[in-house]
């Protein structure tokens, strides 16, 4: 990891200039005015449209065909809150130094903004980073297509007719996803994942193989361990588990193999995580950068004591992390830190999972693994009896999501009973020991 920032200012700023007009913007903007905040702010942002909700462009992707507006949603609206509101407009360069930042912004000649091409310099006493992250799309890959925003939604949407070929690539949450909703609107999918098992990046082996069932139930073809070779106009070609050369006939290629944070633009002025985020501490400080700097949302991987690098790149860090931020560079004590947590809606399952996979821990199970059940991820002590809880998986038993929230909030790894965590008569947090009776893992 690089060096933790140091500490932050002793006075509050008095201008601050946040870059992303996302859903972690938008919540930053919201916690500074809430907290008391009457500084100037500066917002820029990359779309030409207020911001909207990302998750409903996968999850609900024929259900809901307009965006979803954030302001519409209780998120409050950017023109209310900010002093200078220019989306339209991408983050060229940043200069900071602990005293105050200059932001070149330019206007998107590509988005059709009025001042295409004209550039102007943003100064202010500090700056907070969401920009986001940007759908991976491998080079060669002719004729794929990203879901990242309300436009390739719509273009997706309006290729999914009945009897169309889809190939998606990738088992991971977009994917499969939109895996579930095409074959249910009469289309032929075809699921290729380059992994073992769906779910692999996120999930881990074990728990990923769990799912694999889904995708037939739901009419769907997958392929694991099939890395795409190419993509061209019409077709995939992967490489099965033998490894010989097939080519998949599709109408519609869709990429979901990730994301990469939008960190390009800062040239290397601060030191990177290995997938290309800032790393910042749980207040949104960047190691590497003046104190001047903070970021939040995708485009970042939080250091947690206790838990470890967590990466960025789901809605509730967006959503949950801006407040320990603004907090932070008001002066005020932080909220406690929200456990990672991930949601989706996928092959008629609804999924959480709260915490961070670890393929080496140990699996309590609770709940019919044919119907409503969890998973909990734990590190056993050595009586074999009790066990230091990591994370935990929720199928369809949404009563469970949130003492798993609850209990591993703020990096805390709880030990429990583990004979009380196996009964999914037992209410969860039942199953946690007092400090005096928790015996730690040897």
């Amino acid at each position: 990891m690089a060096d933790l920032p140091a500490a932050s200012p002793t006075e509050p700023p008095a201008s601050i200039v946040v870059v992303g007009a996302g859903l972690a913007g938008l919540r930053t903007v919201a916690e500074l005015r809430s907290r008391g905040f009457v500084g100037r702010i500066t917002v820029v942002g990359a779309e030409t449209v207020s911001p909207y909700d990302r998750p409903p462009l996968s999850k609900e992707l024929f259900a809901r065909t307009e965006p979803v507006w954030l302001a519409g949603e209780g998120f409050g609206e950017l023109a209310d809150l900010a002093d200078r509101v220019l989306l339209g407009h991408h983050a060229a360069a940043l200069q900071a130094h602990d005293d105050g930042v200059t932001l070149t912004v330019a206007a998107d000649e590509a988005r059709g903004v009025t001042a295409a091409g004209h550039s102007e310099t943003i100064s202010a006493d500090a700056v907070v980073l969401a920009t986001g992250a940007s759908p991976v799309l491998p080079a060669g890959w002719e004729g794929a297509s990203v879901l990242h925003t309300a436009d390739d939604a719509a273009r997706l949407r309006a290729a999914l007719t009945p009897g169309a070929r889809v190939v998606v690539i990738g088992a991971g949450w977009i994917g499969a996803e939109v895996a579930g909703q095409a074959a249910a609107r009469g289309c032929a999918v075809t699921v290729v994942e380059a992994a073992p098992t769906p779910l692999y990046r996120q999930l881990g082996a074990t728990l990923g193989e769990r799912t694999r069932p889904w995708y037939a139930a739901a009419g769907v073809a997958l392929r694991t361990d099939s890395p795409v070779t190419a993509v061209r106009p019409g077709e995939v070609h992967v490489a099965g588990p033998d490894g010989a050369p097939e080519r998949l006939a599709a109408d519609v290629v869709l990429a979901a193999v990730g994301v990469r944070p939008a960190t390009g633009w800062l040239a290397g002025a601060f030191p990177l995580t290995p997938r290309g985020a800032l790393q910042v501490d749980t207040v949104g400080r960047v190691a590497g950068a003046p104190s001047s700097v903070r970021a939040v949302g995708d485009c970042v991987d939080m250091a947690v004591p206790g838990v470890g690098l967590v990466p960025g790149g789901h809605w509730d860090a967006a959503l949950t992390h801006p407040a320990a931020l603004a907090a932070d560079m008001l002066g005020q004590a932080p909220p406690p830190l929200a456990a990672p947590y991930v949601f989706s809606t996928q092959l008629r399952h609804d999924l959480a999972f709260v915490g961070m996979p670890d393929d080496a821990a140990s699996l309590v199970l609770r709940g019919d693994p044919g119907g409503a059940w969890t998973a909990l991820l734990v590190e056993r002590a050595t009586d074999g009896t009790t066990g230091r809880l990591l994370a935990g998986f929720t199928v369809d038993r949404p009563r469970d999501v949130g003492p798993l929230r609850k209990l591993l909030a703020d990096g805390t790894r709880p030990v429990l009973d583990l004979a009380r965590a196996a009964d999914p008569a037992m209410q969860l947090r039942r199953a946690a020991l007092t400090p005096d009776r928790a015996a730690g893992p040897a």
